[in-house]
């Protein structure tokens, strides 16, 4: 969420804004119904003196003076109810506009309609290219009974998935290598719930603009889509220590997606489903547009580097104004080489946020010169799974149909260093 300071002096650059992220937004019915927002409150002030005067005075007063003064008070009483009562429908209004209002990306996003229009900024390794006809995900892991596509479709319904064998070992092993790499990057684990309260998706920007995609529950709460929920519900009205900075956390947590927006899209495979596992790297700092910048480009690259240590090509893209979120400034997306498709399919995006989620969680801290402000959000995907294993499994499978483990998830499978039949 934006100041609404800042929006009324920059009311054109709020507009520009809203354009590169193509967001449908009225800004000037915004400023108008904080103008009236204010005239009503600055009457209601007005009115709730004027009672507490006339109060004071009816004290005083006796007989017929002091009925005339209560009957006036009544009529002063029933006016100030009204101005209340239209102050709260039109604060709803300025509130529910409030939350559409996009964050303003940076410069150096190039503008575009959808991730189509990404720009790519890196490449690492060379796309596989195998001298014998190579399988997709789907083939090799059926094969080597490491996934049932069929029997999770029967117990979840469509994009359902068991995985089985050694598909479940090397999840594991992932997940352990992930926790062990990204904690010698100074980050602090936690298992956040999944399970949160609307205000959480209202604070991250989830909601109300991403309300087809979550799963809610019969008692009205949410399943977080991504640790990032929860992890910044972590700190909600609180005020931190500035020497804590910058604060890391590395969440695991079950992640929830109905992916509504996706029909007919990735429908085979373990490319898009409803239900995942995911690391996630949550960043705090002070209220500086050069750290924002500096973490963002230190957590994608953490990412990078956890790629490169298992030996998947990939490539790094700069998201386009259509492809970034209400709340982001700028976004990184990774993508890794899926042979079975030609082609880089997403594995991680890194977002930071200035102020935009911690004004609406009302995370603070108090700088050297004692002056309170917002703090900075960002994260950054650590690794997600099962996606991963499509690019792994595709990219080490071999000409007899089995797959090799990297090195670096060896230790982890108890040394074993393939998968076979």
């Amino acid at each position: 969420m934006l100041d609404i300071k800042f929006i009324r002096d920059n009311r054109d650059i709020v507009k520009q804004a809203a354009i590169k992220k193509h967001i449908t937004v009225d800004v000037d019915k915004l400023v108008a119904l904080d103008n009236d927002r204010l005239d009503l409150l600055r009457e209601i002030e007005a009115l709730r003196a004027e009672q507490n005067a006339q109060s004071d005075k009816v004290k005083n007063l006796e007989g017929d003076e002091r009925e005339n003064a209560i009957i006036a008070m009544r009529a002063l009483k029933e006016s100030l109810q009204s101005k209340e009562s239209e102050h709260k429908k039109v604060n709803q209004k300025w509130q529910d506009l409030m939350l559409q209002i996009p964050n303003v990306p940076d410069v150096t996003v190039p503008d575009g309609e959808s991730d189509q229009d990404n720009v790519e900024v890196k490449t690492w390794g060379n796309q596989t290219v195998f001298p014998f006809e190579s399988k997709d995900h789907i083939t090799i892991m059926q094969d080597l009974g490491l996934v049932d596509f069929e029997r999770g479709s029967k117990v979840h319904g469509f994009r359902g998935y068991y995985l089985t064998g050694d598909a479940v070992k090397l999840s594991f092993a992932i997940w352990q290598y992930a926790l062990e790499f990204f904690s010698q990057k100074g980050f602090n684990p936690m298992m956040p719930p999944a399970i949160v309260r609307e205000e959480n998706l209202y604070g991250t920007g989830h909601l109300p603009n991403d309300a087809e995609d979550v799963y809610m529950t019969q008692d009205k709460d949410y399943l977080a889509g991504t640790a990032e929920v929860p992890v910044m519900g972590y700190h909600s009205g609180e005020v931190l220590d500035e020497a804590e900075f910058p604060v890391k956390y590395l969440a695991f947590s079950p992640c929830y997606r109905r992916e509504a927006g996706s029909h007919g899209k990735d429908t085979k495979g373990l490319i898009r489903v409803h239900e995942f596992y995911k690391w996630e790297q949550v960043v705090l700092c002070e209220a500086s547009h050069e750290q924002s910048v500096e973490y963002h480009e230190w957590i994608n690259r953490n990412t990078e580097e956890f790629i490169e240590s298992l030996g998947i090509p990939y490539r790094t893209v700069l998201n386009c104004g259509g492809d970034l979120g209400q709340g982001q400034v700028k976004k990184y997306d990774i993508e890794l080489w899926v042979p079975g498709e030609g082609t880089y399919r997403e594995i991680s995006s890194a977002s930071y946020f200035h102020d935009f989620q911690t004004r609406r969680f009302n995370i603070r801290y108090k700088d050297s010169e004692g002056k309170m402000r917002f703090a900075h959000s960002l994260n950054c995907t650590a690794i997600p799974t099962p996606r991963i294993l499509v690019s792994l499994i595709e990219n080490f499978q071999t000409a007899d149909g089995e797959v090799m483990i990297p090195e670096a998830l060896r230790p982890y499978m108890g040394g074993q260093e393939k998968i076979g039949k």
